[in-house]
Protein backbone atom coordinates (compact mmCIF):
# COMPACT_ATOMS: atom_id res chain seq x y z
CA UNK A 1 0.00 0.00 0.00
CA UNK A 2 1.09 3.84 -0.75
CA UNK A 3 2.66 5.28 2.06
CA UNK A 4 1.04 8.84 2.88
CA UNK A 5 2.71 11.61 2.77
CA UNK A 6 3.70 13.20 6.29
CA UNK A 7 1.75 16.31 6.63
CA UNK A 8 3.74 19.52 6.94
CA UNK A 9 2.44 20.10 10.21
CA UNK A 10 4.53 17.19 11.55
CA UNK A 11 7.48 18.55 10.82
CA UNK A 12 9.82 19.84 13.93
CA UNK A 13 11.02 23.33 13.59
CA UNK A 14 14.80 23.88 15.25
CA UNK A 15 14.55 28.12 16.45
CA UNK A 16 16.95 30.35 16.73
CA UNK A 17 18.50 28.98 20.12
CA UNK A 18 18.92 25.68 19.28
CA UNK A 19 15.64 24.32 20.96
CA UNK A 20 13.28 22.36 19.04
CA UNK A 21 9.43 22.12 18.70
CA UNK A 22 8.14 19.00 17.77
CA UNK A 23 5.78 20.04 15.36
CA UNK A 24 4.20 23.33 13.93
CA UNK A 25 0.81 23.39 16.00
CA UNK A 26 0.74 25.71 18.56
CA UNK A 27 -1.95 26.40 20.87
CA UNK A 28 -2.58 30.36 21.14
CA UNK A 29 -2.75 32.23 24.34
CA UNK A 30 -6.44 32.49 25.89
CA UNK A 31 -7.03 34.14 28.77
CA UNK A 32 -8.14 31.28 31.32
CA UNK A 33 -8.94 33.58 34.64
CA UNK A 34 -7.99 30.54 36.87
CA UNK A 35 -5.78 31.76 39.50
CA UNK A 36 -6.07 30.52 42.86
CA UNK A 37 -7.03 32.78 45.92
CA UNK A 38 -3.57 34.76 46.10
CA UNK A 39 -3.62 34.88 42.59
CA UNK A 40 -1.07 32.23 41.85
CA UNK A 41 -1.90 29.09 39.61
CA UNK A 42 -5.08 27.30 40.37
CA UNK A 43 -5.68 23.36 40.28
CA UNK A 44 -8.19 24.04 37.60
CA UNK A 45 -5.89 26.20 35.78
CA UNK A 46 -3.05 23.23 36.15
CA UNK A 47 -5.66 20.37 35.31
CA UNK A 48 -6.27 22.11 32.39
CA UNK A 49 -2.48 22.28 30.99
CA UNK A 50 -2.55 18.73 31.85
CA UNK A 51 -4.97 18.12 29.25
CA UNK A 52 -3.96 20.56 26.92
CA UNK A 53 -0.59 18.84 27.39
CA UNK A 54 -1.77 15.49 26.07
CA UNK A 55 -3.18 17.38 23.21
CA UNK A 56 -0.29 16.92 20.71
CA UNK A 57 0.50 20.72 20.51
CA UNK A 58 4.19 21.40 19.71
CA UNK A 59 3.81 24.50 21.50
CA UNK A 60 1.41 25.70 24.28
CA UNK A 61 1.28 29.39 25.35
CA UNK A 62 -0.23 30.24 28.76
CA UNK A 63 -3.11 32.76 29.11
CA UNK A 64 -2.27 36.66 30.48
CA UNK A 65 0.14 36.33 33.22
CA UNK A 66 0.04 39.77 34.91
CA UNK A 67 3.76 41.30 35.49
CA UNK A 68 2.90 43.46 37.79
CA UNK A 69 0.30 43.07 40.92
CA UNK A 70 -1.32 46.81 40.24
CA UNK A 71 -1.71 46.08 36.57
CA UNK A 72 -4.52 43.40 35.55
CA UNK A 73 -6.21 42.14 32.55
CA UNK A 74 -8.63 40.59 34.19
CA UNK A 75 -9.66 39.54 38.07
CA UNK A 76 -8.76 35.98 37.81
CA UNK A 77 -5.39 36.07 36.30
CA UNK A 78 -2.19 34.81 37.65
CA UNK A 79 0.18 37.19 38.64
CA UNK A 80 4.02 37.28 39.01
CA UNK A 81 5.03 39.45 42.56
CA UNK A 82 8.24 37.96 43.40
CA UNK A 83 10.52 34.35 43.24
CA UNK A 84 9.13 33.16 46.69
CA UNK A 85 6.63 30.89 46.35
CA UNK A 86 7.87 28.75 42.96
CA UNK A 87 5.78 25.51 43.23
CA UNK A 88 2.33 26.41 41.65
CA UNK A 89 4.56 27.55 38.48
CA UNK A 90 6.52 24.43 38.43
CA UNK A 91 3.27 22.26 38.90
CA UNK A 92 1.81 24.61 35.82
CA UNK A 93 5.11 23.96 33.84
CA UNK A 94 5.26 19.99 34.54
CA UNK A 95 1.45 19.32 33.50
CA UNK A 96 1.95 21.28 29.97
CA UNK A 97 5.22 19.70 28.81
CA UNK A 98 4.03 16.20 30.39
CA UNK A 99 3.45 14.87 26.96
CA UNK A 100 6.55 16.61 24.89
CA UNK A 101 5.01 19.97 24.19
CA UNK A 102 6.88 23.03 24.90
CA UNK A 103 5.19 25.40 27.08
CA UNK A 104 6.07 29.32 27.47
CA UNK A 105 4.41 32.05 28.91
CA UNK A 106 3.03 34.98 27.79
CA UNK A 107 3.79 37.92 29.96
CA UNK A 108 1.76 41.21 29.75
CA UNK A 109 0.66 44.70 31.29
CA UNK A 110 -2.99 45.91 30.24
CA UNK A 111 -2.11 49.46 30.34
CA UNK A 112 -5.69 51.71 30.15
CA UNK A 113 -7.70 48.00 28.77
CA UNK A 114 -8.16 47.85 32.83
CA UNK A 115 -12.18 47.07 33.27
CA UNK A 116 -13.25 49.81 35.42
CA UNK A 117 -14.59 47.89 38.65
CA UNK A 118 -11.27 46.55 38.37
CA UNK A 119 -9.04 49.69 38.47
CA UNK A 120 -10.60 53.36 38.38
CA UNK A 121 -7.51 54.73 37.45
CA UNK A 122 -5.24 52.52 35.17
CA UNK A 123 -1.88 53.42 33.45
CA UNK A 124 -1.04 54.71 30.12
CA UNK A 125 1.68 55.74 27.87
CA UNK A 126 -0.51 59.02 28.03
CA UNK A 127 -4.00 59.43 29.64
CA UNK A 128 -6.15 58.33 26.19
CA UNK A 129 -9.71 56.63 27.42
CA UNK A 130 -10.36 53.24 25.88
CA UNK A 131 -13.55 54.28 23.42
CA UNK A 132 -15.94 52.07 22.63
CA UNK A 133 -19.34 53.54 20.90
CA UNK A 134 -22.32 53.04 22.87
CA UNK A 135 -23.65 54.90 26.33
CA UNK A 136 -23.24 51.26 28.25
CA UNK A 137 -19.56 51.47 27.85
CA UNK A 138 -18.79 54.81 28.73
CA UNK A 139 -17.70 53.57 32.10
CA UNK A 140 -16.64 50.21 31.70
CA UNK A 141 -13.17 51.84 31.62
CA UNK A 142 -11.63 54.60 33.40
CA UNK A 143 -9.62 57.32 32.76
CA UNK A 144 -5.86 56.25 32.59
CA UNK A 145 -2.20 58.75 34.27
CA UNK A 146 -0.23 58.71 32.27
CA UNK A 147 3.35 57.03 33.30
CA UNK A 148 5.85 58.78 34.48
CA UNK A 149 9.71 58.05 33.54
CA UNK A 150 10.69 55.90 36.79
CA UNK A 151 7.47 54.00 36.18
CA UNK A 152 8.14 52.86 33.05
CA UNK A 153 11.74 51.37 33.97
CA UNK A 154 9.81 49.79 36.81
CA UNK A 155 7.48 48.09 34.53
CA UNK A 156 10.28 47.13 31.89
CA UNK A 157 12.07 45.33 35.01
CA UNK A 158 8.92 43.50 35.78
CA UNK A 159 8.56 41.96 32.73
CA UNK A 160 12.49 41.01 33.02
CA UNK A 161 11.54 39.25 36.52
CA UNK A 162 8.41 37.78 35.42
CA UNK A 163 10.73 35.53 32.47
CA UNK A 164 13.11 34.59 35.42
CA UNK A 165 10.49 33.44 37.22
CA UNK A 166 8.85 31.17 34.43
CA UNK A 167 12.76 29.90 33.27
CA UNK A 168 13.24 29.07 37.32
CA UNK A 169 10.13 27.33 36.94
CA UNK A 170 10.28 25.27 34.08
CA UNK A 171 8.90 26.51 31.59
CA UNK A 172 10.42 26.71 28.06
CA UNK A 173 10.35 30.27 27.21
CA UNK A 174 7.95 33.32 27.14
CA UNK A 175 6.18 35.45 25.11
CA UNK A 176 5.90 39.11 25.20
CA UNK A 177 2.80 40.48 24.72
CA UNK A 178 2.83 43.68 22.39
CA UNK A 179 -0.51 43.49 20.30
CA UNK A 180 -4.44 43.45 21.32
CA UNK A 181 -3.90 46.99 22.62
CA UNK A 182 -2.15 46.11 26.23
CA UNK A 183 0.31 48.44 27.32
CA UNK A 184 2.97 47.54 25.21
CA UNK A 185 1.22 48.34 21.90
CA UNK A 186 -0.47 51.26 23.56
CA UNK A 187 2.70 52.64 23.20
CA UNK A 188 4.06 51.87 19.78
CA UNK A 189 0.46 53.22 18.79
CA UNK A 190 0.40 57.31 18.07
CA UNK A 191 -3.00 56.89 18.86
CA UNK A 192 -2.73 56.04 22.32
CA UNK A 193 1.04 57.03 23.03
CA UNK A 194 1.14 60.81 22.76
CA UNK A 195 4.54 61.70 24.80
CA UNK A 196 7.28 64.16 23.93
CA UNK A 197 9.82 62.53 26.08
CA UNK A 198 12.30 59.37 25.18
CA UNK A 199 9.29 56.93 24.66
CA UNK A 200 6.94 58.83 22.51
CA UNK A 201 7.28 60.83 19.32
CA UNK A 202 9.02 58.30 16.46
CA UNK A 203 8.46 54.77 16.08
CA UNK A 204 11.67 54.22 17.39
CA UNK A 205 10.81 55.76 20.57
CA UNK A 206 7.94 54.38 20.57
CA UNK A 207 9.43 51.12 20.52
CA UNK A 208 12.45 51.66 22.84
CA UNK A 209 9.60 50.17 26.18
CA UNK A 210 9.77 46.55 23.62
CA UNK A 211 13.03 46.59 22.77
CA UNK A 212 14.06 46.81 26.01
CA UNK A 213 11.94 44.53 27.59
CA UNK A 214 13.50 41.85 24.90
CA UNK A 215 16.80 42.70 25.39
CA UNK A 216 16.79 42.54 29.32
CA UNK A 217 15.13 39.25 29.29
CA UNK A 218 17.45 37.70 26.87
CA UNK A 219 20.24 38.97 29.23
CA UNK A 220 18.74 37.95 32.48
CA UNK A 221 18.02 33.96 30.47
CA UNK A 222 19.56 31.48 29.21
CA UNK A 223 19.64 31.17 25.76
CA UNK A 224 18.17 28.03 25.33
CA UNK A 225 15.22 29.90 27.60
CA UNK A 226 13.05 31.04 24.26
CA UNK A 227 11.79 34.43 23.77
CA UNK A 228 8.75 35.78 21.86
CA UNK A 229 7.16 38.63 20.74
CA UNK A 230 3.41 39.29 19.82
CA UNK A 231 2.99 41.62 17.36
CA UNK A 232 -0.06 43.46 15.85
CA UNK A 233 0.11 43.82 12.01
CA UNK A 234 -2.44 46.91 12.66
CA UNK A 235 -4.42 48.19 15.25
CA UNK A 236 -7.25 48.93 12.44
CA UNK A 237 -7.59 52.61 13.46
CA UNK A 238 -7.44 55.48 11.59
CA UNK A 239 -4.04 57.18 12.88
CA UNK A 240 -2.89 54.20 15.03
CA UNK A 241 -0.52 51.44 14.47
CA UNK A 242 -0.66 50.48 11.32
CA UNK A 243 0.94 47.53 8.90
CA UNK A 244 4.00 49.66 8.02
CA UNK A 245 4.79 50.40 11.43
CA UNK A 246 4.39 46.81 11.85
CA UNK A 247 6.95 45.89 8.82
CA UNK A 248 9.27 48.51 10.64
CA UNK A 249 9.43 47.26 14.14
CA UNK A 250 10.09 43.71 12.69
CA UNK A 251 13.23 44.80 11.16
CA UNK A 252 13.90 46.47 14.96
CA UNK A 253 13.37 43.34 16.09
CA UNK A 254 15.48 40.94 13.74
CA UNK A 255 18.69 42.55 15.38
CA UNK A 256 17.72 41.25 18.47
CA UNK A 257 17.64 37.15 17.76
CA UNK A 258 13.89 36.48 18.67
CA UNK A 259 13.12 32.68 18.76
CA UNK A 260 9.62 33.67 17.28
CA UNK A 261 7.26 36.22 16.36
CA UNK A 262 3.57 36.13 16.35
CA UNK A 263 1.71 37.77 14.26
CA UNK A 264 -2.23 38.95 15.15
CA UNK A 265 -4.29 42.38 15.26
CA UNK A 266 -6.70 44.55 16.54
CA UNK A 267 -7.46 46.10 20.30
CA UNK A 268 -10.56 46.04 23.12
CA UNK A 269 -11.84 49.39 20.37
CA UNK A 270 -10.84 47.36 17.06
CA UNK A 271 -11.34 43.32 17.60
CA UNK A 272 -9.85 42.46 15.10
CA UNK A 273 -8.87 39.34 16.56
CA UNK A 274 -12.39 38.21 16.84
CA UNK A 275 -13.04 38.30 13.50
CA UNK A 276 -13.73 36.36 10.17
CA UNK A 277 -14.76 33.25 12.30
CA UNK A 278 -18.02 32.34 10.59
CA UNK A 279 -16.59 32.86 7.01
CA UNK A 280 -15.49 29.80 5.39
CA UNK A 281 -13.09 31.30 2.47
CA UNK A 282 -9.41 30.94 2.90
CA UNK A 283 -9.44 34.62 2.58
CA UNK A 284 -11.24 34.85 5.61
CA UNK A 285 -10.24 31.75 7.28
CA UNK A 286 -6.69 32.82 8.32
CA UNK A 287 -7.50 36.56 8.67
CA UNK A 288 -3.88 37.68 9.18
CA UNK A 289 -2.01 35.17 6.92
CA UNK A 290 -1.35 38.02 3.73
CA UNK A 291 0.16 40.07 6.14
CA UNK A 292 2.35 37.36 7.72
CA UNK A 293 3.70 36.47 4.24
CA UNK A 294 4.74 40.23 3.77
CA UNK A 295 6.34 39.86 7.22
CA UNK A 296 8.12 37.00 6.38
CA UNK A 297 9.70 38.10 3.50
CA UNK A 298 12.22 40.39 5.62
CA UNK A 299 11.86 38.69 9.02
CA UNK A 300 15.05 36.66 9.97
CA UNK A 301 13.39 34.98 12.97
CA UNK A 302 10.57 32.24 12.92
CA UNK A 303 7.23 33.74 12.42
CA UNK A 304 3.72 32.11 13.98
CA UNK A 305 0.29 33.67 12.92
CA UNK A 306 -2.51 33.07 14.63
CA UNK A 307 -6.67 33.99 13.87
CA UNK A 308 -9.19 32.15 12.52
CA UNK A 309 -7.23 29.05 11.00
CA UNK A 310 -10.00 25.94 10.72
CA UNK A 311 -8.58 23.98 7.86
CA UNK A 312 -5.95 21.60 7.45
CA UNK A 313 -5.58 21.84 4.01
CA UNK A 314 -4.63 26.06 4.90
CA UNK A 315 -2.43 25.20 7.48
CA UNK A 316 -0.30 22.96 5.75
CA UNK A 317 -0.20 25.37 2.52
CA UNK A 318 0.73 28.03 4.67
CA UNK A 319 3.81 26.18 6.06
CA UNK A 320 4.58 24.00 2.70
CA UNK A 321 4.34 27.42 0.81
CA UNK A 322 6.75 29.00 3.82
CA UNK A 323 4.66 31.90 4.01
CA UNK A 324 4.75 30.92 7.95
CA UNK A 325 6.74 28.72 10.63
CA UNK A 326 3.93 27.92 13.23
CA UNK A 327 0.10 27.82 12.41
CA UNK A 328 -1.39 29.30 16.09
CA UNK A 329 -4.77 28.08 16.86
CA UNK A 330 -6.97 29.25 20.03
CA UNK A 331 -10.97 28.94 20.17
CA UNK A 332 -10.74 25.42 18.90
CA UNK A 333 -8.73 23.69 21.92
CA UNK A 334 -11.40 24.91 24.13
CA UNK A 335 -14.06 23.16 22.82
CA UNK A 336 -11.56 20.03 20.65
CA UNK A 337 -8.53 19.59 23.92
CA UNK A 338 -6.83 17.70 21.42
CA UNK A 339 -7.23 19.10 17.95
CA UNK A 340 -3.64 19.41 17.37
CA UNK A 341 -3.41 15.34 17.72
CA UNK A 342 -6.26 14.68 15.26
CA UNK A 343 -5.09 16.95 12.30
CA UNK A 344 -1.89 15.58 12.16
CA UNK A 345 -3.12 12.35 12.99
CA UNK A 346 -5.56 12.59 10.37
CA UNK A 347 -8.57 11.73 12.00
CA UNK A 348 -9.49 16.01 11.42
CA UNK A 349 -9.47 18.20 8.22
CA UNK A 350 -11.26 20.79 9.82
CA UNK A 351 -12.07 22.36 13.17
CA UNK A 352 -15.46 23.69 13.49
CA UNK A 353 -16.38 26.42 16.61
CA UNK A 354 -19.90 27.25 16.54
CA UNK A 355 -20.19 29.97 18.89
CA UNK A 356 -23.56 32.04 17.78
CA UNK A 357 -22.96 36.07 16.76
CA UNK A 358 -24.01 38.82 18.75
CA UNK A 359 -25.00 42.28 16.41
CA UNK A 360 -22.71 44.49 18.92
CA UNK A 361 -18.86 43.58 18.18
CA UNK A 362 -17.76 44.71 21.52
CA UNK A 363 -20.95 42.49 23.22
CA UNK A 364 -20.21 39.87 20.69
CA UNK A 365 -16.15 39.51 21.53
CA UNK A 366 -16.58 39.96 25.27
CA UNK A 367 -19.50 37.01 24.63
CA UNK A 368 -17.12 34.75 22.82
CA UNK A 369 -14.53 35.25 25.13
CA UNK A 370 -16.69 33.92 28.64
CA UNK A 371 -17.97 31.24 26.70
CA UNK A 372 -14.17 29.92 26.32
CA UNK A 373 -13.81 30.54 29.48
CA UNK A 374 -16.58 28.62 30.12
CA UNK A 375 -14.88 25.29 28.40
CA UNK A 376 -11.64 26.48 30.44
CA UNK A 377 -14.03 25.71 33.78
CA UNK A 378 -15.68 22.96 32.77
CA UNK A 379 -12.17 21.09 31.48
CA UNK A 380 -10.05 21.57 34.92
CA UNK A 381 -12.85 20.07 36.42
CA UNK A 382 -12.27 17.30 34.55
CA UNK A 383 -15.44 17.71 32.17
CA UNK A 384 -15.99 17.53 28.82
CA UNK A 385 -16.54 21.14 26.69
CA UNK A 386 -19.65 21.81 25.72
CA UNK A 387 -21.28 25.10 24.87
CA UNK A 388 -23.46 27.65 27.73
CA UNK A 389 -27.01 27.38 27.90
CA UNK A 390 -27.16 31.37 26.87
CA UNK A 391 -24.27 33.10 25.92
CA UNK A 392 -26.22 36.52 27.36
CA UNK A 393 -27.06 34.19 30.99
CA UNK A 394 -23.39 33.21 30.92
CA UNK A 395 -21.65 37.02 29.92
CA UNK A 396 -23.63 38.03 33.04
CA UNK A 397 -22.65 35.41 35.33
CA UNK A 398 -19.23 35.74 33.66
CA UNK A 399 -19.53 39.50 35.10
CA UNK A 400 -20.79 38.81 38.45
CA UNK A 401 -17.91 36.32 38.80
CA UNK A 402 -15.69 39.25 38.03
CA UNK A 403 -16.84 41.14 40.18
CA UNK A 404 -16.62 38.81 43.66
CA UNK A 405 -13.21 37.98 42.14
CA UNK A 406 -12.41 41.87 41.94
CA UNK A 407 -13.49 42.56 45.54
CA UNK A 408 -10.98 40.02 46.14
CA UNK A 409 -8.26 41.23 44.13
CA UNK A 410 -8.49 44.55 46.15
CA UNK A 411 -8.20 43.22 49.47
CA UNK A 412 -5.39 41.34 48.16
CA UNK A 413 -3.47 44.55 47.04
CA UNK A 414 -4.46 46.02 50.15
CA UNK A 415 -2.70 43.35 51.73
CA UNK A 416 0.39 43.66 49.85
CA UNK A 417 0.49 47.58 50.47
CA UNK A 418 0.18 47.08 53.95
CA UNK A 419 3.25 45.04 53.79
CA UNK A 420 5.37 46.89 51.48
CA UNK A 421 4.65 49.88 54.46
CA UNK A 422 5.53 47.59 56.87
CA UNK A 423 8.99 46.66 55.23
CA UNK A 424 9.61 49.94 55.00
CA UNK A 425 9.11 50.80 58.81
CA UNK A 426 12.34 51.86 60.62
CA UNK A 427 13.96 49.25 63.25
CA UNK A 428 13.61 50.20 67.09
CA UNK A 429 16.60 49.68 68.52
Amino acid sequence: MPVEPKSPLSQPLRLPNGEILPNRIAKASMEESLADDDFLPGEDLIQLYKRWGQGGAGLLLTGNVMVDPNALTGPGNVIIRNQENLDPFKRWAEAGKSKGSKLWMQINHPGRQVFGFISETPVAPSAVKVNIPGRMFAKVFGVPRALTGDEIKKIIDHFIQAAVVAEKSGFDGVEVHAAHGYLLNQFLSPLTNQREDQWGGSLENRARILIEVVQGIQASTKRKFSVGVKLNSADFQKGGFQEEDAIAVIQMLNKMNLDLLEISGGNYESPAMQGGESNGTKKREAYFLEFAKKAKSLSKMPLMSTGGFRSKNVMEESISSRAIDVVGIATPFAFEPDCASKLLSGDLDRLVVNIPSLSNPTFNSLSRMSAIRFQFRRIGKGKNPRLPGSLIGNLILEQIRARKNAKRYKRFIEVLEFQSRFKKLPEIN
